[in-house]
């Protein structure tokens, strides 16, 4: 590695925002890259050059703790070289660990949690000034709506495509997760503020967007019920399928998505704005968690497997072409041999395209990771796990088999990371389709491609014909991690 001075007094510094976790963080790491650049900052995806590195953290993922101090070694070493150089540290484990983590790496600089990332320049300077700064504030100020993540700066890691924030916080207790602990209640995003956000989006030449809540068909159910409090004449209700309604006919928005839904809040009128709003896409990320009611009702889920399949079914006959994927814990605390064959019973029921697996790795501070004497054999889970992936697989590979021969509207994501000869795309059933262009094709253009192959996690095809060149202007990228 070479050694690299820090930026001098008239260079502006440079920065690396590094993401662990969900879309959110992602999301949150543009608003942080967006602040940043809104200084005179300038990105950069190279550590060793980097002045300023963020890490945004997530304590959802397993080993969240590992990964976190693991990076933060590696930092250390580049700090001790470097002594101007600024770590950062920024998100959900740092919402939740607070002082800890100064704690344990006291060579941090700066740490702020999950309700203040829209101070994070001015954290910045402050540290500098004052030396080593923690601010963790415990929650969010309901009415301050410019404190949202969409309503900040933002340097986009793709210029076709946003997310855009319509609610954070969570009003659910699932057991196994930690999100209201470090996200706080759920606040809905002004309606209008929403839709016109979305409009300048088009403007600057975003054809897709994605909408992101913790739980976002229970968007809009708070600002109805303030509404109702006040004296207003109306019915407490969410607003998300108006909402998908309303963007979904912003001009120039091809493609609305959205993530996660929660299976007990999916109603009637989300699958029918769905199927009547031609720009919402054909896919459904419909969380299950589990096949077993025993196992859910622990959980704190709120629906039976019976009542999931049904609303999946209601999706399915109501939208042609639904592509649905899904998340699943295995070995929850006390879940039984019977319990897991109810699940792989659901997963071969559900046919779903593709599934997030996940082993059970307990959270510090939420309520299943106090069932100790309840933990299932990790040897016992890995089996299972495999099993279940098994199963999962299949279906994938039966659903992905089941589009070969037909054509695919594709939005170009990119030369392939494997092989940058192979262009990528994502289909509207957020499939991802590897095919030989022959040339370059600019990220976000629109392309028709016919599918020739398949597995489970990708389609092949060959380029018939490139529909809409993307008009974006190329944006500046922030890390994954």
């Amino acid at each position: 590695m070479t050694d690299a001075s820090p930026s001098t007094d008239e260079a502006p510094k440079r920065f690396l925002v590094r993401t662990f976790g969900c879309q959110m963080n992602e999301h949150d790491s543009e608003r942080i890259a967006g602040q940043f650049g809104a200084e005179g900052m300038v990105a950069t995806d190279d550590l060793e050059a980097a002045d300023v590195v963020v890490l945004n953290t997530c304590c959802i993922r397993e080993n969240a703790d590992n990964k976190l101090y693991g990076t933060l070694g590696h930092l250390k070493s580049l700090k001790d070289r470097r002594p101007g150089m600024e770590i950062v540290v920024s998100g959900c484990l740092a919402q939740k660990d607070k002082e800890s983590i100064r704690e344990r790496a006291p060579y941090v600089d700066l740490v702020f949690g999950t309700h203040n990332v829209h101070r994070a320049a001015d954290l910045l300077r402050r540290s500098r000034d004052e030396g080593p700064l923690t601010e963790i504030l415990e929650a969010t100020v309901a009415d301050d709506y410019e404190l949202f993540p969409s309503a900040m700066p933002a340097q986009r890691e793709l210029g076709h495509a946003a997310w855009v924030t319509i609610q954070i916080g969570c009003d659910n207790s699932c057991a196994f997760c930690i999100v209201p602990a470090v996200r706080g209640p759920e606040i809905s995003r002004p309606f209008d503020r929403l839709v016109d956000e979305v409009r300048d989006l088009a403007a600057a030449g975003v054809t897709e967007v994605t909408l992101l809540g913790q739980n976002v068909n229970s968007y809009g159910r708070d600002l109805t019920l303030a509404a109702r409090q006040a004296g207003d004449d109306v019915r407490v209700r969410p607003l998300f399928a108006d909402l998908l309604r309303s963007v979904g006919a912003v001009e120039g928005i091809r493609r609305v998505r959205y993530t996660s839904p929660h299976p007990k809040d999916l109603r009637p009128e989300t699958i029918a704005a769905m199927a009547e709003t031609p720009a919402v896409c054909e896919h459904l990320h419909l969380p299950v968690q589990s096949g077993s009611d025993r196992v859910l009702a622990a959980m704190h889920r709120g629906y039976s497997a019976e009542r999931y399949l049904q609303r999946l079914a209601d999706a399915r006959a109501a939208i042609d072409d639904l592509a649905v994927t899904t998340d699943l814990i295995v070995g929850f605390p006390g879940e039984t041999d019977e319990d897991f064959e109810a699940t792989l019973a659901l997963a071969a029921a559900a046919e779903y395209d593709s599934a997030y697996t996940f082993i059970y790795s307990p959270r510090p501070g939420t309520e299943a990771a106090e069932l100790v004497d309840r933990y299932v054999d990790p040897g016992v889970v890995a089996e299972r796990f495999d099993r279940l992936k098994a199963v999962l697989e299949r279906s994938a590979l039966r659903k992905h088999e089941g589009r070969v021969g037909r054509t695919e509207e594709v939005v170009v994501e990119g030369p392939s990371r494997k092989d940058p000869s192979i262009t990528t795309g994502r289909t509207r059933q957020n499939k991802l389709v590897h095919f030989a262009a022959g040339r370059a094709i600019k990220v976000g253009s629109y392309a028709d491609v016919l599918v020739t192959g398949a597995a489970p996690h990708f389609l092949r095809g060959e380029l018939i014909e490139v529909t809409e060149i993307a008009r974006h202007r190329t944006r500046i990228p922030v890390a994954a991690g």
